[in-house]
């Protein structure tokens, strides 16, 4: 990070930390209670010293700092049903591709890499629905032409910001906080 520890903390910095305490859940080095308390400590950390010790005990992330994995994710359906849930490590931009088939993806127990997400949603002729936190704020910033486009908004809690864009033709998308009957159990 740097030498000043009394420098004060930028998102970036504590992304970065957020980040690598993702992977080190992922590849099971912290167990789901120790990143859960060290990820709130990062997020309240006001200076670059309160993040170093977060991170000390677990080996360096490689190139920019954070896995390429965690940056840029893309997650595609055609002429078929793809369902992922359960625990797993999600990316900062979340591409999700659905044609003539459908893309249920559940995030509310993926290990998230920082507080703002984007998912980036392009249904044709499918159905694609996204299981969101019940702690997540959600912004739509997507169309879509011939379609259904039903996405769950904010929350009051102090959750990730999840940013939906992208366009649909023909399709369903729906982004949801609930596990009704969008075939996630």
């Amino acid at each position: 990070m740097t030498d000043a520890p009394d420098l004060r903390a930028s998102d970036a910095d504590r992304d970065r930390v957020a980040a690598a305490l993702g992977e080190a859940l992922a590849t099971g080095r912290l167990t789901s209670v120790e990143h859960a308390d060290r990820l709130d400590v990062a997020y309240t950390a006001t200076t670059v010293g309160e993040l170093v010790p977060l991170t000390r005990d677990l080996p360096e992330v490689s190139g920019s700092g954070v896995p390429s994995t965690l940056e840029r994710q893309a997650i595609n359906s055609a002429f078929s049903k793809i369902v992922r849930k359960g625990r797993w490590v999600a990316s900062r931009h979340l591409r999700l591709g659905a044609r003539f088939g459908a893309l249920i993806i559940d995030l509310s127990d993926a290990v998230l890499p920082g507080r703002e997400i984007t998912i980036e949603t392009n249904a044709r002729f499918s159905k694609m629905i996204v299981r969101v936190p019940d702690n997540a704020n959600v912004i739509d910033e997507g169309g879509s032409i011939f379609g259904k486009r039903n996405v769950t908004g904010g929350s009051q809690a102090d959750g990730p910001l999840i940013r939906v864009t992208g366009t649909s033709m023909f399709s369903k998308v729906i982004v949801c906080r609930a596990k009704d009957d969008w075939n996630l159990h």
